[in-house]
């Protein structure tokens, strides 16, 4: 989990720390854990663009 302060859930604002989409920020929609343990997300940005990416990616931000 990106952050040991506050845990992720559906709904938290987060921003995106390293992959792909790093720099991205958005709310947390549709939290799954796959088959082999790593949490997946979609986070939709403000302007409704949506983008999955893993869980370890993210940091949880102040928010919702």
């Amino acid at each position: 989990m990106a952050s040991s302060e506050i845990k992720l859930q559906n709904g938290n604002c987060c921003k995106v720390i390293a992959g792909t989409h790093k720099g991205k920020s958005g709310t947390v929609e549709d939290l799954k854990t796959s088959k082999t343990g790593h949490i997946t997300i979609t986070v939709r940005q403000k302007n409704g663009v949506r983008f999955k990416t893993l869980g370890k990616n993210v940091e949880v931000t102040q928010g919702k």
